[in-house]
């Protein structure tokens, strides 16, 4: 794609940024750098029209233990994902891809209701899988694919077209979680200017998992009531029920700016509540709300910081209630989703991210919203090299509004080449109802191993 950096281009800008080169030798720097990337550029263009396409992918095995009691194992999982790529001609190019999923966790342990174990047991699924044409100032992708939107530390906003797998909460690494979409996109390039159309006739939604599985969205319960959840109810294969949207973006004095609208099947579901009184029991059902989006991001580098920023508008999503009265236990509430951080590039090769996001009511607030009118926060990213093959990072994330909040250690150990090792934790505090606090009873501990080819 013509947004990508050409490889010796990245070298250089990550050079410059990192103060490795200094006023007399940057241009020689450079210019070396091209030369070879230029040579890597020749060399892989010539493997690809002779149709060479290796596979890629990686191998990992992933252990966690809840700690919370009962104490128990919680995952097991071998996972395997296989690509590969290549090309068809002058301008067309492919990519194939897949991943499958075995959770051994539940056959050796009886912790997990029986739908949990189905759904969560064994998983295959296609990945990305599509075919790119070049022409002109035009690129068309068509097929299953990402459309990354916009990415922030720990947390999704403008990244509205991606589906996720939410059966681990927002726990696992972004592009892992991200579910491809069935798409047609078409992208235009002009100077400083980029734009993007881009089709889904057949949308991928949200997996949540089912009730009894460790990060299940739970919703309120009433003393009095016994709660069951319905099937998820996903929208009919229609034209109607298909997403579009467009993009614009500009790259002018080193601010990288965007805005974008977006019609959809909302990926995210909504949970419709019905009450029945006489029976005492209060049913959820999760269906798919139509919605409309409008939002933007911006980037801009100074020298060791980099500010990044993105807002969502989103219109037609239900919000719960508490009520018992209301119809469907939702209210339908416009809202303003916006995020601010700063990346630092601090000595002896650490990083540190700072944010601050809010979500916003813009109309009238319901007053038995279950969420205020502004929901503030805040989240503090630190990562560091304590040896050369092993890194540290911790993620805390916090509401402003309660005592709300998650905190995230780790340790990487990448001990060969092409395999690593982790050890972590997630830790989480709050309210029953709280964004971290409904995981409170699923604090765990686990480990990864993960060999890439």
């Amino acid at each position: 794609m013509k947004l990508a950096l050409k490889s010796g281009w990245l070298i250089a800008l990550i050079c410059l940024m990192a103060g490795s080169a200094t006023a007399e030798n940057v241009p020689e720097d450079i210019e070396a750098l091209l030369r070879e990337a230029a040579r890597d550029d020749a060399r892989m263009a010539a493997q690809a029209g002779h149709g060479a396409a290796g596979l890629h992918g990686f191998a990992q095995f992933e252990l966690a233990r809840t700690t919370s009691r009962p104490v128990h194992w919680s995952k097991m999982l071998g996972r395997i994902e296989v690509g590969a790529n290549g090309r068809l001609g002058e301008g067309l190019k492919w990519k194939l891809s897949a991943r499958a999923d075995y959770d051994a966790v539940y056959d050796v342990t009886d912790h997990y209701p029986a739908a949990v174990a189905d759904d969560q047991r064994f998983n295959v699924s296609l990945r990305e899988n599509y075919l790119d044409v070049g022409a002109g100032d035009w690129d068309f992708r068509l097929g299953r694919q990402h459309v990354i939107w916009g990415e922030m530390v720990g947390l999704f906003f403008a990244d509205v077209v991606s589906a996720r797998d939410m059966r681990e909460f927002i726990l696992p690494e972004f592009n892992l979680m991200r579910i491809p979409q069935w798409a047609a996109r078409a992208e235009y390039f002009s100077g400083d200017f980029h734009g993007e159309l881009l089709w889904i006739p057949v949308p991928s939604y949200d997996e949540t998992g089912k009730s009894g599985a460790e990060f299940f969205p739970r919703q309120p319960e009433y003393p009095g009531y016994v709660t069951r959840y319905r099937n998820e109810q996903k929208p009919s294969r229609r034209p109607a029920n298909g997403n579009y949207g467009l993009r614009a973006g500009w790259l002018k004095n080193g601010w990288d700016v965007s805005a974008f609208y977006y019609r959809s099947t909302d990926a995210t579901p909504t949970f419709y509540r019905t009450v029945d009184g006489v029976a005492g029991v209060i049913s959820y059902e999760a269906r798919h709300d139509r919605i409309s989006q409008f939002g933007g991001t911006l980037a801009k580098d100074f020298g060791a910081m980099v500010l990044k920023a993105e807002a969502v508008y989103t219109k037609g999503r239900g919000l719960t209630v508490l009520r018992l009265a209301d119809d469907d236990g939702l209210a339908r509430q416009n809202t303003l989703d916006w995020v601010v951080g700063f990346d630092f590039v601090l000595p002896a090769e650490t990083r540190l991210n700072l944010q601050f996001f809010q979500s916003m009511v813009t109309n009238a607030r319901d007053p038995d919203l279950l969420q205020e009118k502004r929901e503030n926060g805040y989240s503090v990213f630190v990562n560091g090299k304590l040896r050369p093959r092993l890194e540290a990072e911790v993620l805390w994330v916090a509401s402003l509004n309660r005592s709300d909040w998650m905190l995230r250690p780790k340790l990487s150990w990448m001990f060969e080449k092409n395999w690593r090792l982790v050890f972590g934790a997630d830790v989480f505090h709050g309210p029953t109802l709280g964004y971290f606090g409904r995981y409170s009873a699923q604090d765990r501990v686990y480990t990864e191993l993960r060999y890439s080819y």
